[in-house]
This record gives structure tokens, sequence and C-alpha cells, in this order.
């Protein structure tokens, strides 16, 4: 099967995720997400929120065998923060 997955592809569904998880939120930003919005600085995410994000990422994709530790751990602490381009790269490896 061949990987249809581009990155732009990829960056509008995480768009569309993050839009819906967001959707409620009061943010005083209200700048559109693109590829250089950080995860927890400009959309306000906590932990909670990033285990909620990924666990739709598996959704939308039928998969849950990401290797979520590539994205969210580097030298075995967890990242304070990480883009949506971070999550695209991440994804275009993985699919």
């Amino acid at each position: 099967m061949i990987n249809s997955h581009t990155k732009d592809s990829i960056q509008i569904d995480l768009t569309e995720i993050l839009n819906d998880i967001i959707a409620d939120w009061d943010l005083p930003n209200d700048a559109p997400i693109g590829a250089q919005t950080k995860v927890v600085q400009d959309l306000g995410f906590e932990s909670i929120d990033v285990v909620q994000f990924i666990a739709a990422i598996e959704d939308h994709y039928h998969r849950h065998d990401f290797p979520i530790e590539e994205l969210i751990m580097e030298d075995g602490r967890y990242v304070d923060e990480f883009t949506v381009e971070d999550v695209v790269n991440f994804l275009s490896r993985h699919l």
C-alpha cells in the first residue's frame, strides 16, 4: 500500500483535530493554527490535553502503535513543548 499521507494532508488533519479539541476554549489569541503553533504555549495544552490529542490522532489514523515517546520525550525526559510541525514530521515518518 502506497503512503498517501503527505505533510500537507497531515497538517490539515492535525489542524482539524486541534480545532475540535479547543473549540470551546476561551483562548486569548485567535490566530489560525499553523506549522509553528506551539501546542502548550499557544494553545494552552496541559498534560491531559496532550493525552487527548494523542488519542485523537491515533483514532483518526486508526493506529495505536505509534512510538509516541519519540514525540513527547527527549533524553528520557518529557519535553516542555512541541509544535504542530513537530507532530507532522513525526507522523510523516510513521504513517
